[in-house]
């Protein structure tokens, strides 16, 4: 039926329980049904360690080889000419829709757990509606089909930007898996709970003891007795408590206590209660035993910053005469099947990172999870025989306050890389591509709004051009070109000069990796210490310090890349508090970005440093340049000191004490205890990210200075007019036209310093140019006509000027070509030889006009 079903259809979603057999079946019906005869089979899993052991299963299931059947994933995978089934994550797919966009190699693609809803896989749904017909079109017919256990098929049937129809087919469960629910009364919640696992320990034991039970009497004897007597000192405890009742004042008795039921009608005889003592002595004794006689357990973890080969341990089957019990978190809520996994205790709760759609601050926050997924993790038992799973919540707050469904990637974080993505791939309109739900219009505003500031999009023209139009600049497109956030891509884009490429890698890798030092609650005191004094030292002194914890990372990671070496990665990572799988991951990227940019720039050739040779660090110069690059990439985000005569009432001094201000925020942000920064406290810094807790604190914080921001962030800047004291001068460095301005930076207006600052295009700016070409200054070899001249070069600044026809012509042929540089001049020289000669002539007597034209043009 499956098989029929995407045969006559173009897109068909395949919704099932958990267990059902979607990820491991379905792709084997295609590869017999000759799906995989001339192409391929692409299956896009949103979790990497799902891609990794999906790809082993159903090779195992199909008795065929890791060539044929293969995974990739970002930096990993062992695709070969052979392969035939591929499974992947969703942006493996995605970067080959860039360089293939009809995926001609595939004949089909299947996205698995779509439930899940990665902002990859949202595009991927968009784009597929326009591919799948396009293909159809050329005759050469795409299958795409949707799997999930838990789908909101109705976004995805309903949606009116699809071009394409969904069919729907529903698959049922081999297994099946018993919910077991608490009640609203704890008590008796306890006691249900209590029997499920009585009763599961039981089974166990009787499983696991049939053979040994005739002959272990004695034994049953001694464990009879001890039970016993630990009853009984239990008892005796109990006694010495004293105990008072709970009153419930709503449901109170007007009875007097000596008047109760049991007085009018006569208590129960002793020999009644001694039974019923007797009873609870039994229950208590049994669930002694269960516990004496359970098998030890062997407790692994699972969570996405555990390295593989620990995660690895999950499929393996326990020691001899353990029971594995598994303490994970979503991350194995979906595609993962652990073998013989026959319990699911869920506490129905998830941390989620939620960001402010504004101000992009993250905080993390702890909340019921969703309907959708609480049955994907009771699906995790039953997998491979009957299961059971035992939820710590009562049906009421299951019913209540648990959401039909998760909330979309797309909606709960930034989507500058996608709207990016998107626009070097021509889609201008973002705000009309079939995502299955789209992102709010107040996150594409401000992605855009971010993406204008980098320069990686056109400014707006004017406030009626629509907001959503906005086109891709060359910058933008080179940001792109790189797999990391485009702030991080414009770091990398513009270090090409000055030999930065091989810092600017290594802290951009380390900036992109998530968790790369262990917090301060994760170290014991001793460590602590030690690991922060390390940190402080590895920061230095001068520029290096004030490049702050991004300095810190790239001595860290350079001192992990020498260990590794020699052998010594694991040593190194925990004797300097280094979380390992990151340091591999950060090395992984690096290799990535090197071969990127030496694909891009092919006479670099660019390397990781050499094994045995330690990466030195910057030297101060080098440093400096590294914070004006970490400014260009954090352009929006600058936090400036709250001075103490800022706060004007007493009861705000404690409150913004240490204390900075953004310039999208009201409210204050600190510096964690953990930057390095924290004691020199700079008064102008970039940061890479707040996050909240209890306070607002910044990370990854360099300090900047002021006097950077009109030219990395011209954008903010809102400059006065040129200042006539000091006057303009000509920079023969640059070959431009300085001027001193003052102005503010941002929306609440913080003041800049008098500064030097290039000249901007103007008439005035050009008059200066033209004077200081006059002098001899952009072109020495005009000095010698300085004295020749028919009026002085500073009388081109004067009011009537404009009145002396030589000087109009001068003016209006600079302001015509927008010249106010030397290398402006040169380029135009280029073209025409002539260029400003007659004019230059004009300014000297006829004597002197043979010696200039054999000179010109004077370079």
């Amino acid at each position: 039926m499956i098989v029929e079903a995407i045969n006559e259809n173009p897109v068909v979603i395949i919704t099932g329980e958990t267990g059902s057999g979607k990820t491991t079946q379905v792709p084997q019906f295609l590869y017999e049904a000759g799906y995989a005869k001339d192409k391929l089979i692409g299956i896009t899993e949103p979790r990497r360690v799902a891609a990794i052991s999906m790809s082993k299963r159903v090779a195992e299931e199909m008795n065929l080889t890791e060539r044929e059947v293969s995974y990739l994933i970002r930096f990993e995978g062992n695709v070969t000419s052979e392969t035939r089934v591929k499974f992947m994550t969703d942006g493996v797919l995605l970067k080959e829709v860039q360089s293939d966009f009809l995926l001609t190699k595939y004949s089909v693609i299947i996205l698995d757990e779509a439930h899940e809803r990665s902002v990859y896989t949202d595009i991927l749904i968009g784009l597929l509606s326009r591919i799948v017909p396009l293909r159809n079109k050329r005759k050469d017919p795409l299958k795409l089909v949707i799997m999930s256990a838990t789908l909101r098929v109705e976004e995805f049937v309903e949606n009116r930007q699809q071009e394409v129809n969904f069919i729907v087919r529903k698959l049922r469960k081999t297994f099946s898996t018993r919910n077991k629910k608490e009640s609203a009364n704890t008590k008796e919640s306890s006691q249900k709970t209590d029997d499920s696992l009585r009763e599961t320990e039981d089974a166990e034991n009787k499983n696991n003891n049939s053979n040994e039970s005739d002959n272990n009497n004695d034994d049953d004897d001694d464990d009879d007795f001890r039970c016993k007597e630990a009853i009984r000192y239990n008892k005796l405890r109990q006694k010495k408590k004293i105990q008072l009742p709970d009153i419930n004042l709503d449901d109170y008795s007007i009875i007097p206590t000596d008047d109760t039921y049991e007085d009018l009608i006569g208590a129960e005889d002793d020999e009644e209660v001694q039974l019923d003592e007797d009873e609870d002595e039994d229950d208590d004794m049994v669930d002694l035993k269960a516990c004496m006689n359970a098998q030890p357990m062997w407790v692994l973890p699972l969570y996405s910053l555990l390295p593989s080969h620990k995660q690895a341990k999950v499929f393996e089957p326990p020691p001899e005469g353990h029971r594995l019990c598994v303490v994970a978190t979503n991350v194995a809520e979906t595609s993962l099947t652990i073998p013989n996994i026959k319990y699911v205790v869920d506490c129905g709760r998830c941390k989620t990172r939620m960001y402010d759609k504004v101000t992009g601050v993250s905080t993390y926050k702890i909340c019921y999870t969703s309907k959708a997924s609480a049955n994907q993790r009771a699906g995790r038992a039953g997998r491979t025989g009957p299961g059971h799973c035992y939820r710590l919540y009562s049906s009421a707050v299951f019913n209540d306050q648990f959401e039909q469904f998760s909330q979309s990637e797309i909606q709960k974080k930034p989507v500058d890389d996608l709207l990016l993505q998107m626009k070097v791939m021509n889609i201008d309109k973002v705000v009309n591509f079939p995502f299955p739900t789209p992102p709010d219009i107040v996150q594409l505003q401000m992605a855009e709004k971010r993406l204008m500031i980098l320069g990686a999009l056109q400014q707006l023209r004017s406030d009626k051009e629509s907001s959503y139009n906005a086109k891709v600049t060359p910058l933008g497109r080179s940001i792109a070109a790189f797999p990391v956030a485009p702030r991080y891509g414009k770091m990398l884009a513009l270090s090409h000069q000055h030999n930065l490429l091989e810092y600017t890698v290594c802290m951009v890798a380390a900036l992109s990796v998530q968790e790369v030092l262990l917090e301060a609650f994760e170290m014991d005191g001793n460590s602590r210490n030690k690991w922060l004094r390390m940190r402080r030292f590895w920061a230095g002194t001068g520029n290096n310090l004030l490049l702050g914890d991004p300095m810190v990372l790239i001595r860290a990671i350079g001192g992990a890349e020498y260990a590794g070496a020699k052998g010594k990665l694991l040593c190194f990572c925990e004797e300097h508090g280094l979380r390992h799988k990151a340091v591999v991951e950060i090395r992984k990227l690096r290799q990535q970005l090197t071969n990127e940019i030496n694909l891009n720039i092919q006479t670099l050739n660019l390397i990781i440093n050499p094994e045995y040779v330690l990466m030195k660090p910057p030297i101060d110069t080098e440093a400096k340049l590294l914070r004006q690059i970490v400014l260009a990439g954090m352009a929006d985000q600058v936090a400036r000191k709250v001075m103490p005569d800022e706060v004007n009432e007493d009861q705000d001094k404690a409150k913004w004490k240490y204390a900075y201000k953004t310039t999208d925020m009201e409210d204050p942000v600190f510096m964690h205890s953990s930057c390095v920064l924290r004691k020199t406290c700079p008064e102008w810094v970039v940061y890479q990210e707040i996050y909240e807790t209890n306070k607002m604190y910044m990370r990854g914080v360099t300090a900047i200075e002021p006097e950077w921001l009109p030219k990395f962030v011209p954008s903010l800047c809102h400059l006065g007019e040129p200042l006539t004291d000091p006057p303009p001068r000509y920079d023969p460095e640059t070959g431009r036209v300085m001027c001193s301005m003052a102005g503010t930076f941002g929306r609440a207006g913080w003041k800049l310093p008098v500064m030097d600052v290039e000249y901007p295009l103007s008439v005035d700016g050009v008059k200066w140019f033209a004077c200081f070409f006059l002098e001899g200054k952009v072109c020495p070899k005009l000095k010698q006509f300085v004295s020749s001249l028919l009026s002085t070069p500073q009388s081109i600044n004067k009011t009537w000027a404009k009145l002396i026809p030589r000087t109009q012509e001068m003016t209006q042929l600079l302001l015509s070509h927008g010249i106010m540089s030397k290398e402006k001049l040169l380029e135009t020289w280029k073209e025409d030889k002539n260029f400003l000669l007659s004019a230059y002539q004009k300014w000297l007597p006829e004597s002197a006009h043979g010696h200039v034209m054999v000179i010109w043009p004077p370079v």
